[in-house]
């Protein structure tokens, strides 16, 4: 049993706690927020423990690991305040605001003998194993190639102000549009590129803020940009392009090209969202052939969009029992309890340490749009 505290109890909150379910070896000890309206909404809701104080929080000699929900600015504070205190952090993206930043958390955890985790869990679903199977495999070659698309689809068009989290927290709309969405959904495709082929080499990025008007409330502000694209070589030998943004229609696919055929994730947000494969000597599925003949027939495309391959079956049951409601199908808690585990046989989790700088660092670049990088990181 691993026990555990929350720090946060904002939109994300929810999606935690949801998933917590799937863990009976997390036990929550208790939540802490410092809008003290929210807590009490929080704990009410989820009949959960409110701590007084961060530093009641932090001094809880029960808790092993922190969990820092709170906002992106937030993080590097909580997370040396945390780790000072003797506790394992879990930490949502990015580690820190800079490079700086998130390099000082890792030393720190290094120094004190402690792990530092940075979300976000999706790269860790069923859909991502299946994919990593199929690869090892050799079912399309050696990849070469990916397309990485973190569209969120123009949100800021929608009727956003009214969205709630179950326990009822508003989502923070101004706010992301003023982190930006690179930083609040790059990671999303990176932890997949990075946990399939690797640490990237080198990158291109560029970004832009294309609508500065994001509507009510956000008049007179800064707004972060709300499109960004890498171009990513990693040391592996395959080439990526990843795009975030917050107007195209939604699109959260991974595309994978290799010597011998292709694979497609169709929702990187869904933890086990179909994965088709395609073999460039294999027969297309029927459904695609007859579409393929009526548009040469018709001599247009049509208006609907298949994907490209067939859907390969998931041989074992599903890890979670409960997900975040559509979209967000992520067990987000299923991070936690790979830390957890981790921790308790010695180890180092996967998105730990350097290779969670490693997210960090590429996020902040693609989000400033640096032109031609070399990551500092390596793991």
């Amino acid at each position: 049993m691993t026990t555990i505290a929350l720090v946060g109890t904002g939109f994300v909150a929810d999606y935690y706690m949801t998933t917590l379910a799937n863990y009976p070896e997390l036990r929550l000890a208790g939540v802490w927020d410092r809008d003290a309206g929210r807590l009490g909404q929080f704990c009410r809701f989820h009949d959960a423990r409110a701590y007084g104080s961060l530093e009641e929080c932090l001094d809880d000699p029960e808790v092993s690991i922190v969990v820092n929900l709170t906002s992106p600015e937030s993080h590097f504070a909580l997370n040396c305040k945390a780790l000072n205190a003797g506790k394992h952090v879990y930490c949502e993206k990015p580690l820190g605001m800079s490079y700086d930043e998130a390099s000082e958390v890792v030393a720190l955890a290094e120094r004190k003998g402690l792990t530092i985790c940075g979300a976000p869990a999706n790269g860790l679903s069923d859909a991502q194993a299946l994919t990593a199977e199929l690869i090892a495999g050799g079912r399309i070659g050696a990849p070469r190639l990916a397309y990485a698309e973190m569209e969120d689809g123009p949100v800021f068009k929608d009727n956003w102000p009214t969205w709630r989290s179950r326990s009822g927290a508003k989502w923070p709309g101004v706010h992301e549009f003023e982190i930006g969405c690179t930083l609040e959904h790059a990671g999303y495709g990176l932890s997949w590129l990075v946990a399939l082929f690797g640490a990237v080499e080198s990158g291109q990025a560029f970004s832009a803020l294309t609508f500065p008007d994001k509507g009510p409330g956000t008049g007179g502000l800064a707004m972060a940009p709300d499109f960004s694209v890498g171009c990513l070589s990693f040391r592996s030998g395959v080439t990526a392009r990843l795009t975030c943004g917050l107007a195209a229609p939604r699109d959260r696919s991974l595309t994978i090209v290799g010597d011998e055929g292709t694979l497609v994730v169709r929702d990187l947000w869904d933890d086990r969202s179909p994965v088709h494969l395609s073999r460039f000597e294999g027969r297309r599925p029927l459904l695609q052939r007859l579409a393929g003949r009526i548009e040469r027939r018709r001599g247009r495309v049509l208006p609907l969009r298949l994907t490209h391959g067939r859907a390969v079956a998931y041989l074992a049951p599903p890890k979670a029992g409960k997900l975040a409601s559509f979209p967000s199908q992520i067990d987000f808690a299923r991070g936690i309890a790979v830390m957890a585990d981790a921790i308790a046989a010695g180890e180092a989790p996967f998105f730990s340490g350097t290779r969670a700088l490693h997210l960090t660092e590429l996020a902040l670049a693609l989000n400033a749009g640096v032109g031609r990088f070399t990551p500092r990181s390596v793991f």
